[in-house]
């Protein structure tokens, strides 16, 4: 099966043209500035290659559009996850600040028990709309998204890092979650717990193997064992309950490191059916400090991403991108804070 074409850049007309980027800017919105067989030129390989006016506009970076798009995937089900929506109201309003507008955009309808298709809605913008560049938060598996962008030379910026390319070229900022994990691995320590379990996410999440790496040095360092005292499930809240009643007869562990509030929360459902006290007799620490670790009885500890300021630096980059000066691509890793609840004290 052939694979579908991908959109015309501006820097392919440049290049099939044999003239600079500049010079298809001006074919196209300033045409009185060329020479009629520049012109010409310039005007054949936008024809052959199909490509758009509004997406010139775009990949000018003149920032005429003031437009930033930003792929909005499904809320999961049965999940404490909120830290998208905190993200993006403080993304809305760091562009703001900037001068610039987000905006949202949905992939293709999903199909039961499919992916969603990487570079769904991109390329919908791409072919039609004069956004100046994207956000891109899908940082599983590599980043696919990265990668599609990447190859079709659209500007773009990424939270997270750019895990299985050490080349990668774009601005990226991200979240220590090893450093998060030691944070509440240390915090657990302080209060006396020494059979501390970790309770991650299944294999292969990168996001999740940098947070257990944290919990898993901390304990190290300190001459703990760590043998037994982890499991790796699915994140949601039934998927922790269960996980952290299996760590509980098998090992009985005095404390759980966990690698999301969603999963935190589980093993709050299964101190309750045991009649067992968040904090007096197991503590639990969760990760990202959604809204949920604020509200649920008694108040759950949990790893605190400082998004606002993710938010500030992904704009900044964005900044330097669509300057008219040549950016340099760097990568910003942040460090994250504890927010202390009942959850942990005794």
């Amino acid at each position: 099966m052939d694979l579908p074409r991908l959109p015309a850049t501006l820097a392919d007309v440049a290049d099939r043209a044999g003239v600079s980027r500049q010079t298809v800017s001006n074919a196209i919105n300033n045409p009185d500035l060329l020479r009629p067989e520049t012109l010409s030129r310039v005007q054949h390989a936008i024809d052959a290659l199909g490509y758009t006016p509004n997406h010139a506009a775009r990949q000018l970076r003149t920032r005429s559009s003031r437009l930033v798009g930003l792929r909005m995937s499904p809320a999961q089900e049965f999940t404490a996850n909120m830290a998208m929506d905190r993200f993006v109201r403080a993304l809305v309003e760091a562009s703001r600040d900037a001068g610039y507008h987000v905006l949202l955009f949905a992939g293709e309808p999903l199909v039961e028990g499919e992916l969603p298709a990487p570079m769904a809605g991109y390329d919908d913008l791409l072919r039609s709309t004069a956004v100046d560049a994207f956000v891109v938060t899908d940082t599983y598996l590599g980043n696919p998204q990265a990668a599609g962008l990447a190859e079709r030379r659209a500007p773009f910026v990424a939270f997270g890092r750019p895990w299985d390319d050490a080349g990668a070229r774009h601005p990226w900022v991200d979240v220590d979650g090893a450093a998060g994990a030691q944070l509440a691995t240390e915090h657990l320590l302080e209060r006396g717990h020494e059979r501390i379990a970790w309770l991650g996410w299944q294999p292969g999440s990168r996001i999740g193997e940098d947070r257990r790496a944290g919990w898993h040095r901390t304990m190290t360092g300190r001459g703990l064992p760590t043998s037994g005292l982890e499991a790796a499930t699915d994140d949601t809240v039934a998927a922790g309950r269960g996980a952290a009643a299996a760590l509980l007869d098998a090992v009985g562990p005095t404390a759980f490191a966990c690698a999301s509030d969603t999963l935190a929360v589980g093993v709050l459902h299964t101190l309750a059916e045991r009649r067992l006290r968040p904090g007096q007799d197991v503590a639990v620490v969760g990760f990202d400090d959604s809204q949920v670790a604020q509200v649920v009885p008694p108040g759950l500890t949990s790893v605190r991403q400082p998004l606002e300021q993710v938010a500030v630096e992904l704009v900044r980059a964005l900044s330097d991108l669509l300057g008219p000066r040549p950016h340099t691509s760097r990568g910003v890793l942040l460090e994250p804070t504890l927010a202390v609840r009942a959850s942990t004290t005794r």
